[in-house]
Parts: C-alpha cells; sequence; structure tokens
C-alpha cells in the first residue's frame, strides 16, 4: 500500500442514496424483494470500492446479510456503504439499507451487510489499494470488526480447501 497515499473513510462513502419501491420491486408476499435489495447494495458498494482504490474492482465476498425487517410498497429506502477496511488489495464495505415510508418519516433499519471486493491493475491482477483512515469512533469501531470478519472469512476458506469436490456430493 505504500504507493498510494490513505484515504479517509468520508472519500469514499455513500449516505443515503434514494430508491424508491414500486410494484415491480415486490415479492409474490407483497414486501420488496431481497435479491434486488442485495443487487442494489453490491452495484453501490462497487462505486465505494473503485472510489477509494481508484481501480477496476470485483465482488470477492458476500457476508453477514442480515434482513431484519420488511419493505413494502410505497416505501423509499436509503442506501449506505462505507468502506471499513482495507488488506492489500482487498476491501471490506458496510452497508446499511433503511425503509422510509414516505408519507409518515417513520423509519426501519432492513438490512446490513458486507462486501468484499478486490482491486485489479490493467492486466486484472490484484492491485495494492490505499489504507483507510477511520475518522470517527463509530468508524473506529467498523475498522476493528473488520479484522475479526476477515479471519473468520480466511478460516472459513481454509477449512473448505481441505473439502475435495467428492465430499461434496
Amino acid at each position: 500500500m505504500p504507493d498510494k497515499p490513505s484515504k479517509p473513510v468520508s472519500a469514499s462513502a455513500i449516505e443515503k442514496h434514494v430508491y424508491k419501491v414500486f410494484p415491480n420491486d415486490m415479492n409474490s408476499h407483497e414486501t420488496v424483494f431481497g435479491g434486488m435489495i442485495m443487487a442494489k447494495c453490491d452495484r453501490l458498494a462497487l462505486v465505494v470500492a473503485e472510489r477509494h482504490s481508484t481501480c477496476v474492482c470485483v465482488t470477492a465476498a458476500v457476508d453477514s446479510i442480515h434482513f431484519r425487517a420488511p419493505a413494502k410498497g410505497n416505501d423509499t429506502l436509503l442506501f449506505s456503504l462505507a468502506l471499513n477496511r482495507s488488506w492489500g488489495s482487498s476491501m471490506e464495505i458496510g452497508a446499511k439499507v433503511v425503509a422510509e415510508n414516505s408519507y409518515t418519516g417513520e423509519t426501519r433499519h432492513i438490512l446490513s451487510a458486507f462486501f468484499t471486493f478486490v482491486a485489479l491493475d490493467e492486466n486484472d491482477r490484484p492491485a495494492d489499494v490505499p489504507a483507510v483512515i477511520p475518522e470517527t469512533a463509530k468508524q473506529r469501531q467498523r475498522f476493528e470488526n473488520a479484522e475479526i470478519r476477515r479471519e473468520g472469512r480466511l478460516k472459513t476458506r481454509a477449512e473448505l480447501a481441505k473439502v475435495t469436490d467428492d465430499d461434496r456430493d
């Protein structure tokens, strides 16, 4: 990471990106289709990763997706995403989605998730990314928690590498 200067979280964060829910966003249960929300989070997380790294980035992992409450028709979704931490060529981006009732102003936290992206160079090889500088106490906590999640991802990957294809049948 020595080639790229460190950047503050605020340099790449997205705060309250607005998406209005319409009937085509609904599932058969008359709540917003979760896959649509996940896809929007992935696209916005990509923006955060590319702003931070100044490189083309790809999704490497998505974990800890928690749907906390449903979004409904006439809700407005507010997406907030920020870089939690970076390591070498990878970055963890946290996502939070809030549903806002457009008429009453009532809000509900509906989703939290963590995305890992890898920056790529012009030869599609992993590229070093800048370190991230947490600016607030909350950001420092997210920075520390990101390392715990990364250790878990690496441990899981190592364990899964021990399993052969024959064992998966």
